[in-house]
């Protein structure tokens, strides 16, 4: 019972919502502010939806072209948290920050393929 009276109550915390909101919006800024792959990325997304909606034909086709934008947008910031995280412990180099943000740069490499992947699945299926 107790946890489904902080679980009600949690959902009532406002004020817990818009700090929230407000950390996220400080951090869309700092990555637009402070990452140049991440504008890129914006930048791509920017061009790219409106065509996701006007070149898918179901809501199931508009989902995968756009949301497959979007999760290269999250990967890249999950990436540059990451980075930030390794810079922060220490600027020398050591292996296993090294492995860290190789293993996020090819997270963000793979949301990537999974874009091209999405984009010629549907165009092949338009185009054939």
């Amino acid at each position: 019972m107790a946890l489904r009276h902080k679980m009600l109550r949690a959902m009532g915390d406002y004020g817990r919502i818009v700090r929230a909101g407000s950390y996220s919006m400080a951090g869309l800024r700092s990555a637009l502010k402070r990452e140049a792959a991440f504008r890129q990325e914006v930048i791509l997304f920017v061009i790219l939806a409106p065509l996701g909606f006007w070149f898918g034909n179901t809501i199931v086709e508009r989902a995968l072209l756009v949301g497959s934008l979007v999760i290269v947008l999250i990967v890249e910031l999950l990436n540059s948290a990451v980075e930030a995280t390794v810079d922060r412990i220490s600027k020398e180099r050591h292996k296993l920050s090294g492995r860290a943000k190789d293993m996020g740069s090819a997270a963000v490499t793979l949301s990537l393929l999974l874009v091209i992947y999405i984009w010629a699945l549907v165009a092949y299926e338009h185009w054939r």
